[in-house]
């Protein structure tokens, strides 16, 4: 049997054998027939609160919270649709687009233009946000759990700020979107640092697609409703990355609306653990850097036996990628195991810590083998990882090593879909 694998841009084909294999995908949904109409109808029925121009008014100035580069928001709809709001109220000159790269590389002229089209970039100024420019920010107090919270400074000084993003579940936040373009995506690195501190990652209940009670989403959504939103916006995308539907309106019910939907399209129950589990990080642009492909990794680790093997497709073209800690921590000790003491005894926050905890964590419960495209074998092995150039055969090694009885598991869209053993299932 045939499965095409989300890896790149062009996908991966692997064979697996249908009498072992079981595929797990996000229940799919059709794109809205009028995606833009759909957005639209969201910035003007919102689910809670005022339409959008109604909360505008002439001569206030605008700042518009949009993802970086590694995420597939559709902000070719969803930015011309809120500046299309704000004309004849606001001038251009007095909006400001912040690419809320949370703690990532900011995204040069190229990708901006890729990201935004070039009517937009000719047009209005894009910023993007830099966690650890203390020009770029501003002192907001203690909000959550102690969290202290440091924003964009434009963010903050603007008189009307508005979030754009779209909603999945999340591998220790429950689900991205909403809050999350507030703090992580404008926040400094310190505020970061203790968002996705030991602590609370490593809290049963930050995992994927939960919120309420999930100490780091609380955190978030506590920072987001201390600090201001004029409005928000969030779309649910299909696997082909189109809008399935949008949600607008207050922060908060807006964000609950829209989890609802993408959890019933990506929670996806398994009967049981499995010997191999498949898994992608959902092409590009996620499948970018291994830094990202944590999140296909956490995926398949939630149906995987203990001791069991994942195999992660992620085309990796930025590498692990080089700026920040991220590759250095990994080398810092022998093994998986003492990579993930290390991290969880230490008392102090580094940077990059929540994602070597989580990787250090699936890597020493299960053998985890990468396919990538622009990380070699050597530079994967410092990262205490193996490569593999034949995905099919080594799913059939790992089967047949495995014994007679094992079973394998392919996520195509990675972290898209989000298994999780229900017991109990028929």
């Amino acid at each position: 049997m045939k499965v095409l694998l989300a890896y790149g841009q062009s996908g991966l084909d692997i064979e697996v054998d249908p009498r072992t294999a079981t595929v797990v995908e996000p229940v799919h949904h059709e794109a809205a027939v009028d995606q833009m109409a759909v957005v639209r109808a969201a910035l003007r029925g919102p689910v809670a609160g005022p339409p959008l121009r109604e909360r505008v008014h002439p001569g206030q100035t605008v700042a518009i919270s949009a993802c970086d580069g590694t995420r597939p928001q559709p902000r070719h709809l969803m930015i011309p649709a809120v500046l299309d709001e704000l004309d004849g109220i606001v001038r251009p000159e007095d909006v400001v687009i912040l690419v809320a790269t949370g703690t990532h590389r900011g995204n040069d002229e190229q990708e901006l233009r890729a990201m935004f089209g070039d009517d937009i970039v000719d047009a209005v100024r894009i910023v993007n946000h830099d966690a650890r420019d203390a020009r770029q920010l501003t002192w907001m107090g203690r909000h959550g759990d102690r969290v202290p919270v440091w924003l964009n400074r434009e963010w903050v000084e603007a008189d009307v700020r508005i979030t754009t993003g779209f909603v999945e579940p999340h591998f220790f936040a429950g689900f991205s979107g909403g809050p999350k373009l507030v703090a992580p995506g404008l926040a400094a690195l310190e505020t970061v640092l203790v968002l996705h501190d030991a602590a609370r990652i490593g809290d049963p209940r930050a995992t994927w697609g939960i919120t309420h009670g999930n100490p780091v989403h609380d955190d978030v959504r506590a920072i987001a409703e201390a600090t201001g939103v004029t409005f928000a916006l969030d779309v649910v995308l299909n696997r082909a990355k189109d809008v399935v539907a949008a949600f607008g309106g207050d922060l908060l019910p807006m964000h609950a609306a829209a989890t609802a939907t993408a959890k019933r399209m990506a929670m996806r129950p398994v009967k049981a653990p499995f010997d191999v589990v498949v898994t992608t990080n959902s092409g590009f642009p996620l499948d970018q850097n291994l830094y990202q492909a944590v999140k296909g990794m956490s995926a398949a680790y939630q149906v995987v036996r203990p001791g069991g093997t994942i195999v992660c497709a992620a085309e990796c073209r930025d590498g692990f990628p080089d700026h920040g800690s991220y590759r250095r921590v990994l080398a810092s000790a022998p093994s998986p195991q003492a990579l993930f003491a290390d991290i969880s005894a230490r008392t102090e926050t580094i940077p990059d810590q929540w994602q070597v905890q989580i990787q250090a964590r699936i890597q020493s419960g299960s053998q985890v083998i990468m396919h990538t495209s622009f990380l070699s074998d050597g530079e994967l092995a410092t990262a205490h990882l193996r490569q593999t150039h034949d995905i099919s055969a080594t799913v059939a090694q790992a089967l047949a090593a495995a014994g007679p009885d094992a079973r394998v598991c392919v996520l195509p869209e990675g972290p898209q879909t989000i298994p999780y053993v229900e017991r109990g299932l028929p």
